[in-house]
This record gives structure tokens, C-alpha cells and sequence, in this order.
């Protein structure tokens, strides 16, 4: 099991160290920003719907390597995807992180901060932020 944490270690650190889809969308037709006011992670997303589907997915912000990476694979998996795919996508990501439920495929790698109560709040701020911006949620998300 030590080997499955220290990759999934290594998979967190890469997508903190060049995180992907990290850009300002110009122009987009839905976009949220997000902050965790107990550690000050700050996140903006961006995204775009075409044919009632996540066409194009990106975010910017600063934070700890959990909430930047969480984005980072966030935005990976949800493009193409339709908002309520996505949004069920976010409640399983919650499930898994609060709960220890079963892991939704590469985002597995979220698995462990469940075991780190404060953590859990870096980890889904970005999935909260993009569930406002799905919504036309102009207020700030946040993890409360």
C-alpha cells in the first residue's frame, strides 16, 4: 500500500508542479471564483458549453499542491462531459474525499486526504467553485 500512496504522492505533486488546463479562459460563458477561508486557497474557473457539453475547461489561482492539483485533474476529467454529468462527478469526488466511497478513475489519487479532515476542504474547493460556475453562482464558493 506504501508504494500506491507514494505514487499517487508523485501524481499530486506533477499536476501542482505544472498543473494542466491553468489559464484564463477569454472569452467564456461560465466562470466562478472559489476561497477556502480557513487555509486562503484561492481559485477562478472557467469553462465553456457547446452542444450541452463541457467544451473547454480551465482555471487559475493560488493555493496549496492538494487544491492546484485537484483542479488541475478536475479539469481534465470533466471535459466533454455535460453538466449533470459533471455535477455527479462532483458528489462522487465529495463521497469519495468525506466518505472513503469508491474512487471515480484517476481522481483515486484523492483517496488519502479523507484520513486529513482539513485537507478535504483544499481538495473539493475547485469542484465547488465549478458547480457555481455550472450554475450561475456569481458569489464567491467556498468549502463552508
Amino acid at each position: 500500500m506504501s508504494e500506491l500512496r507514494e505514487l499517487y504522492q508523485q501524481v499530486i505533486l506533477d499536476h501542482n508542479k505544472t498543473p494542466r488546463n491553468y489559464r484564463k479562459l477569454e472569452p467564456c460563458d461560465h466562470d466562478a471564483e472559489g476561497f477556502n477561508p480557513l487555509c486562503g486557497d484561492e481559485v477562478h474557473v472557467f469553462l465553456n458549453l457547446v452542444d450541452g457539453r463541457i467544451d473547454e475547461i480551465t482555471f487559475q489561482g493560488e493555493g496549496c499542491a492538494i487544491s492546484k492539483a485537484s483542479a488541475s485533474m478536475m479539469t481534465d476529467a470533466l471535459k466533454g462531459k455535460t453538466p449533470d454529468e459533471a455535477r455527479a462527478l462532483f458528489e462522487e469526488f465529495q463521497a469519495m474525499v468525506t466518505c472513503g466511497l469508491p474512487a471515480p478513475g484517476k481522481l483515486a489519487v484523492f483517496m488519502g486526504v479523507r484520513e486529513f479532515p482539513m485537507r478535504v476542504k483544499c481538495a473539493t474547493l475547485a469542484w465547488h467553485t465549478m458547480k457555481a460556475a455550472l450554475d450561475g453562482d456569481q458569489s464567491k464558493a467556498t468549502t463552508e
